[in-house]
């Protein structure tokens, strides 16, 4: 330990960057943080407790496959249809995108738009397939 806190002395300006970069990281995950569910989580919501499945894929992506009954709106048009989902504010809410990445955005979004529950699809649709879950083709 001594060393340690003699390291930190020694190398002010790494040590700085260090804790920036992790306050950096902190700050990011805060910003899109929040649940995420594995696809079997996300079939005991929707079977319990009847969960909205909310795909975020452009439009050619979504018809090359999406989970059933889910509503299709676009991240980047998201912001701007956002009152669609007034009526569903009572349930909880899945997002899903391709790879799981981009959905914190959007359950972000819809948590600033007034929904309590909203939980991200971990590993996105490609884990749902992987899985060997059920999909509609259009």
């Amino acid at each position: 330990m001594a060393q340690f806190i003699e390291f930190l002395g020694n190398h002010l300006l790494l040590s700085g960057m260090w804790l920036v970069s992790l306050a950096a990281i902190i700050f990011f995950h805060q910003r899109t943080a929040s649940k995420g569910v594995g696809p079997q989580q996300a079939v005991m919501l929707i079977n319990r407790r009847g969960a909205v499945i909310v795909d975020i894929r452009e439009k050619k992506e979504f018809e090359s496959g999406h989970i059933v009954d889910s509503i299709h709106i676009p991240l980047s048009k998201l912001k701007q249809r956002v009152t669609e989902m007034k009526k569903h504010s009572e349930k909880p809410v899945v997002v899903v995108c391709k790879l799981g990445q981009q959905s914190g955005e959007a359950a972000k979004t819809l948590q600033e738009a007034g929904h309590t529950e909203v939980y991200k699809l971990s590993g996105g649709l490609a884990e749902w397939k992987a899985q060997s879950m059920p999909l509609v083709y259009n």
